[in-house]
């Protein structure tokens, strides 16, 4: 009884000294970040027009004084419609992910085809697109984004039901955002995630949901959002915080270990309010060759050389803004000063107590004393060129440095150039600042595929369905099971042309079509390319008419499955043409056993005899 006694303090004192280790590495984390995490903020502020606010010497952000009491401090906010241009333009960047197979073997195409359809349909199910605009938000406005993969248990269709009410799911895929704040790397200086020797993911959750997901109950306290630390209102009242506080909360802490020689499936360990709530290995066989890895992946906007996080156009424009609100502010100034009138009282000739309540407005009778000087309004002339000038100034400052500079808003570009052709290259070149922003989220996309599809095989270890829909034409159901997904077979590509528009894409089937690049050895377009046709530029609806020769192609593609292990047989409605094309495409693209050969070849000549015999009778 003693010996258990002594195992269970010992115990008891690994874990303490556990969660303190990760408490005081989180710490000092936040602590290395922090000028990062209030540029950040700022950058926030500045967004939602909060600008006059900056970071002072204790790197803390506070609300810039007043020169003078009556001067004006108006906000002219360019940013915002600068990154609301771009978010636009990064939204033709759609979570469209297709696989292609590695080699033009039967086994391959079969796993490209399954992770296809897979990846088509937990598109829509895991929040995939809501995951993509937000995570592009959060590395419009401070630089990086993340997004977690995970397995949610709670996910995909019910199971069984407990006897308490509750519910057993199939479990399914889980794609979130999560912003720059939450995420704390080992080393701020490495660029890639993956080279991390490990990353702490902290947010704040409310103690329901701890309990929720882990079964321990915790007081809960206010936590400052984006500091992740307990609420201060002293922190809240110099006016230039954008944070909010969350009531009955506590921060969970999890920090991932890649794997090691130590550690082969890695280690994660999560605490929250000084309580151990899990350690183990890494949930998720997530990496390549089957190993684990962390369940992330990093989007940023413009990676910065040396610097595991990126940098943010808003940043580079704060600056600018600055000017263009003084500039702004002064020239109003300077207006008001005109039209208002500054005027000029002789001491003493007059109440200036009612000159300075009223003013000097039209009818107004004017009592000075006798023998003095009446009031009069000084001239200060005209606004000076060098407001427009300044003005304009900043304004193409804005367009440089953003690389939004819309066509549209310049008149004269369309005046000058008048080829289709120029006008294409100018579009072109106006998207160009963009394109670096275009790879990443084609980089993350395909990375988010290959853990979907990783994720599935682990977990989906009973047989369940897919619906899917083939070329846009016809919709059905796969059945599979984790182990028939093979993520290492594939190559995921993201399908989306960033620098064409759907009228342009259109505009290049047209042109395919009367070029002939599309039509078969007789000239013709066949069914089934115009039904792709029909799909690809969105009337998908009008391609209902069947595509007898693709029926009798997928037909005799189940026939070379079948005749793997035994005989198929050779239909009277066969369209022998096609299925002799397709036994022999079968047999020159895969790697078949001398009994499958034998089979298919005896196959071949049934459908050759059918067709003398069509002929001759």
């Amino acid at each position: 009884m003693t010996e258990k006694t002594q195992t269970e303090k010992a115990e008891e004192a690994a874990r303490r000294a556990l969660v303190e280790e990760v408490q005081a590495d989180f710490e000092a984390r936040q602590q290395e970040r922090r000028r990062l995490e209030r540029g950040w903020e700022l950058d926030m502020n500045f967004l939602c027009g909060n600008q006059y606010c900056g970071i002072n010497a204790a790197g803390e952000i506070e609300e810039e004084e007043k020169s003078f009491g009556w001067q004006p401090r108006r906000v002219f906010n360019r940013i915002a419609p600068v990154i609301e241009l771009r978010c636009a333009k990064l939204a033709r960047i759609r979570p469209a992910l297709s696989v292609r197979a590695r080699s033009d073997d039967e086994s391959d195409k079969r796993a490209a085809a399954l992770s296809a359809a897979i990846l088509s349909a937990a598109g829509e199910r895991t929040g995939l697109d809501n995951a993509l605009s937000a995570a592009t938000v959060w590395s419009e406005t401070c630089g990086t984004a993340f997004y977690k993969i995970m397995w949610d248990n709670d996910g995909g269709g019910m199971l069984a039901q407990t006897d308490d009410g509750g519910r057993i799911c199939e479990g399914d895929v889980k794609v979130t955002a999560v912003s720059p704040f939450e995420i704390y790397p080992y080393s701020l200086s490495e660029e890639s995630i993956e080279a991390q020797p490990s990353l702490i993911h902290a947010r704040a959750v409310s103690v329901q949901d701890i309990y929720a997901a882990y079964g321990v109950k915790l007081a809960g306290r206010d936590i400052d959002e984006f500091a992740l630390s307990p609420y201060s209102a002293s922190a809240h009242t110099s006016g230039g915080s954008v944070r909010a506080k969350r009531r009955g909360y506590e921060v969970v802490i999890e920090r991932y270990v890649r794997p090691t020689a130590e550690l082969p499936e890695g280690r994660l360990t999560v605490i929250a309010g000084g309580v151990l709530l899990y350690d183990g290995s890494l949930p998720y066989v997530n990496g390549d060759n089957g190993c684990r890895t962390y369940p992330f992946v990093k989007q940023t906007s413009m990676p910065l050389a040396g610097s595991f996080f990126g940098a943010s156009v808003v940043d580079r424009m704060i600056p600018v803004q600055r000017a263009y609100n003084a500039v702004r502010n002064r020239k109003h100034e300077f207006l008001n000063r005109i039209s208002m009138g500054t005027v000029a009282v002789e001491e003493g000739s007059l109440d200036t107590d009612d000159l300075v309540e009223d003013g000097l407005r039209p009818g107004k009778v004017i009592v000075y004393r006798q023998g003095g000087k009446p009031p009069e309004m000084l001239t200060l002339g005209s606004l000076p060129d060098s407001f427009e000038r300044e003005e304009e100034t900043l304004s193409d400052e804005f367009s440089k440095i953003s690389g939004t500079g819309d066509l549209t808003q310049d008149g004269q570009t369309f005046s000058s150039v008048t080829s289709a052709t120029g006008l294409q290259l100018l579009v072109e070149q106006d998207e160009a600042r963009l394109n670096v922003c275009y790879d990443s989220i084609k980089q993350a996309l395909k990375a988010i595929g290959r853990h979907i599809l990783r994720l599935y095989r682990q977990f989906a270890a009973e047989a369940r369905l897919v619906r899917s829909s083939c070329d846009g034409e016809k919709t059905g159901l796969i059945l599979f099971r984790g182990a028939d997904i093979s993520s290492d077979e594939v190559v995921l590509e993201s399908d989306s042309d960033v620098n064409l528009t759907p009228a342009e894409r259109r505009n290049v089937v047209y042109e395919m079509i009367d070029r002939g690049l599309l039509s078969d050895d007789d000239g013709k377009l066949s069914r089934h390319t115009k039904n792709k046709v029909l799909s690809f530029i969105g009337y998908g609806s009008f391609s209902d008419g069947r595509d007898i020769s693709r029926m009798h192609a997928e037909r005799a593609a189940g026939e070379n499955q079948i005749m793997r292990t035994g005989d198929a047989d050779v239909k009277d409605y066969d369209d022998h043409s096609v299925h002799i094309e397709e036994h022999t495409a079968f047999l020159l693209s895969s790697s078949c056993d001398g009994g499958t050969e034998a089979r298919i070849c005896s196959h071949i000549k049934l459908h050759r005899q059918k067709i003398k015999e069509e002929t001759n009778g």
